[in-house]
């Protein structure tokens, strides 16, 4: 069974620990003077709890299956890494409201573009005038951010 209605507030709380992660790991990064430690400290105490949530599901023979996965399944740690890394830098720079504007842009960039090519398994979904609509009013947003 399906719950959508449950799955989009799991997911606005992601994007709230998203909004609130940036900022404390920017503050992390300032204090070790360096974001590339501070993202690495980060991921760091993620892949444990995530391990240990693994291994408390008992789905620890997961692991043992991923070796045999497709090279390209592995790169979602750079891009996480680059992510977090990319966030604890810009965010004194830009401040959390601009950072994720752009982040939000970027995002919804590749989302119209992944639906559109059904990129990794994916439902193909048509190109439309309010998905376009959508990507420019975050556009427009991450400018008024700066004003």
């Amino acid at each position: 069974m399906q719950f959508p209605l449950l799955t989009a507030i799991f997911v606005t709380l992601a994007g709230v620990c998203i909004a609130v992660q940036a900022p404390i790991n920017a503050a992390l990064g300032r204090e070790v003077q360096s974001p590339l430690a501070a993202a690495a400290i980060s991921f760091g105490i993620g892949f444990v709890l995530l391990t240990l949530g693994t291994l408390a599901m008992g789905q620890g023979r997961a692991f043992l299956r991923a070796v045999s996965a497709d090279w390209w399944m592995w790169t979602g740690g750079v891009l996480g890494a680059f992510y977090v890394w990319t966030m604890v830098w810009s965010l004194p720079h830009l401040g959390t409201l601009t950072a994720l504007c752009a982040l939000a842009l970027g995002q919804i960039i590749a989302a119209i573009l992944l639906d559109r090519i059904g990129a990794f398994g994916l439902p193909v979904r048509d190109l439309s005038i309010p998905r376009l609509l959508a990507a420019l009013m975050v556009g427009g947003g991450l400018i008024l951010s700066r004003f």
